[in-house]
């Protein structure tokens, strides 16, 4: 019987994997940082804000919004996007506690040759 290896982690370390893969692309980033600039949803076109083509940043609109990071409810003829902040609050207390854990002590030191590996 063969299986998804993701199963053998936790849902938290999964939810973690798939947001870092999603802010691994810097347009995804500038994505996320022009709907957090923005005091409402944005409805106009975000590719006149970015060096991108329409085409683009439309496909990495829908990579965060499969994850459901932004949101996107459909205004008339366009589209009104902006942040699910509840989630982003979320995922932003996990990234804290694991790199919290991370460095939570220096086994190394703070001199790599320190090290006995």
């Amino acid at each position: 019987m063969t299986y998804a290896k993701t199963t053998v982690f936790t849902d938290e370390q999964q939810q973690l994997a798939r947001v870092a893969k999603a802010l691994a692309h810097p347009a995804r980033v500038a994505i996320i940082q022009l709907l957090a600039s923005k005091t409402t949803c944005i409805s106009g076109d975000i590719a006149a804000e970015l060096p991108l083509s329409r085409t683009t940043v439309s496909q990495h609109l829908q990579e965060l919004k499969a994850l459901d990071l932004i949101r996107g409810e459909i205004d008339g003829l366009t589209v009104c996007y902006c942040l699910n902040t509840e989630l982003l609050r979320q995922v932003r207390q996990q990234f804290l506690a694991f790199f919290d854990a991370a460095t939570a002590t220096d086994i190394c030191g703070p001199d790599a040759n320190a090290c006995g590996c």
